[in-house]
């Protein structure tokens, strides 16, 4: 699921970090989109409604993902936001050892292109998306857009 088109040249340091957690049902997607549109607006981050509306599809498409594919292994999902100078970071968190791969465009499915539309969200972004191991074993898939 890589995408490093524009890579910063060094990690982005962040102003604060929030995270939290929900439990795999349907009903965490909608929930986890409000609270991170909440919480921006909260700390009153200067984020670019289109980089807003980006970052809350790509809330909605992982944690559909993770309440779909892993809450057999993960009953809970935990979403991470992390606001720094230049970029606006959201990942998803969870128990289950798969690691995704973003699908090729095939219409007709009518889904699976959750990823695919997570990477092209941020490379249209100018942004950078990812998935990394956890320590016990489950995967964070992460996005970051410039403010």
């Amino acid at each position: 699921m890589e995408s490093r088109g524009s890579v910063p040249a060094r990690p982005p340091s962040y102003e604060g970090v929030w995270r939290f957690t929900a439990p795999a049902v349907d009903a965490s997607v909608p929930r986890a989109r409000h609270a991170v549109r909440d919480l921006l607006n909260r700390q009153g981050a200067p984020v670019a409604d289109d980089a807003v509306q980006g970052l809350l599809l790509i809330v909605s498409e992982l944690v559909t993902n993770a309440v779909r594919h892993a809450a057999l292994l993960s009953p809970q999902v935990a979403v991470e936001v992390a606001v720094g100078a230049e970029w606006v970071r959201v990942a998803v968190e969870d128990d289950h050892p798969y690691r995704p791969k973003a699908l090729e465009t095939d219409y007709g499915q009518t889904g699976g292109r959750g990823l695919l539309l997570v990477r092209e969200i941020t490379r249209a972004a100018g942004g950078v998306c990812d998935v990394e191991r956890t320590a016990t074993g489950g995967k964070i898939i992460w996005a970051a857009l410039p403010r």
